[in-house]
């Protein structure tokens, strides 16, 4: 058997876009991809993440978020590089040893979300509905 590609999803606290990738890629390719997932300033994970995730049937609720830096002085080697927050966080990402290729996808973060609950969790899920298709895509061209 193959050795599964691994990659790594980063945002700012591992709070939501990069748990909801993490979750999604190894629900769609776990039988060839390790997804793991990081943040620069980990934070306590969403609630209203957990939520949104939770009626597209995947349970995220125990995870906890984890820090890049931590991944890196671990010497992690991945084969992608994710990150899934706005451009100018993403550049204080290190730079890992032996990553073959650094994408950046950009969405919007759930945590900045105004309004009641009803409508904070719908615009997350929203966000959610972006994050899945694009690790899909993702997914799809790793076959």
């Amino acid at each position: 058997m193959a050795e599964k590609i691994k990659v790594l999803f980063v945002c700012i606290h591992n709070s939501a876009r990069s748990q909801m990738a993490e979750a999604y890629l190894n629900k769609f390719a776990g039988d060839r991809c390790e997804a793991e997932s990081a943040g620069i300033e980990p934070g306590i994970l969403n609630p209203v993440v957990v939520e949104a995730m939770k009626q597209d049937g995947i349970d995220i609720s125990e995870n906890k978020t984890k820090s890049v830096f931590d991944f890196y002085k671990q010497g992690k080697k991945f084969a992608y590089v994710i990150t899934v927050c706005e451009k100018e966080a993403a550049e204080r990402c290190p730079v890992f040893i032996g990553v073959t290729k650094r994408l950046q996808w950009s969405f919007p973060d759930p945590s900045k979300l105004t309004g009641t609950p009803e409508e904070r969790l719908e615009k997350t899920g929203e966000i959610r509905n972006m994050i899945k298709v694009a690790v899909k895509e993702f997914a799809d061209q790793l076959k």
